[in-house]
């Protein structure tokens, strides 16, 4: 059986919307307050994740975020991992243009069956409708929170309003660089 665990670039006040700035939104580029040090621990950390990981699952949005900022065909180790990984989207529609290889659409309906035939982690990048989506439905294993030392004031966060209060417990802080803290949580 297998493992949802959402995996979230989050500031202190758990925005999770335009972390580069590249959307235009106004508050974004607070994924670039951190220094170089920081960057390739962070990055050394998402290696070591996608590494570990059994699949991808993904929201339309995020997978298209990816496929424009050429996954598909970027050099190295973290992109050939990222490729080689099943993708699983969801959506209620086809995906447009082109695809990123191994990539399959499946409707949210079908993440507990899912979540059934994968063994390991399904790990959620970005896509903060469906982490709210799966967390309503109690189809979350695990939280793991990269939090970055800067308050956003506004945005989209990870979590909006719920039908229920979802309690939760730390199982590891990690420091990640020198400003960093990956904060992983599994449901109390």
């Amino acid at each position: 059986m297998g493992k949802i665990v959402i995996s979230e670039n989050v500031s202190l006040d758990g925005v999770v919307e335009d972390p580069t700035g590249e959307d235009g939104l106004g508050r974004g580029s607070w994924f670039t307050c951190i220094g170089d040090a920081d960057r390739e621990a962070w990055a050394k950390v998402e290696f070591e994740e996608a590494v570990s990981a059994a699949a991808l699952l993904m929201g339309r949005r995020t997978h298209a975020w990816f496929v424009a900022r050429g996954w598909e065909s970027r050099d190295g180790a973290w992109a050939d991992r990222l490729r080689a990984l099943p993708k699983y989207v969801v959506s209620s529609s086809a995906l447009d243009g082109p695809e990123w290889t191994n990539s399959t659409v499946v409707k949210a309906a079908e993440v507990p069956e899912l979540k059934q035939e994968v063994h390991g982690d399904l790990v959620v990048y970005g896509s903060s409708r469906l982490a709210h989506t799966l967390a309503e439905r109690d189809l979350v294993d695990e939280l793991r929170l990269m939090t970055y030392p800067v308050v956003v004031g506004a945005g989209e966060r990870l979590f909006g309003e719920t039908s229920a209060v979802k309690p939760m417990r730390l199982v590891v802080t990690r420091t990640v660089g020198e400003s960093l803290v990956l904060l992983t949580y599994r449901p109390a």
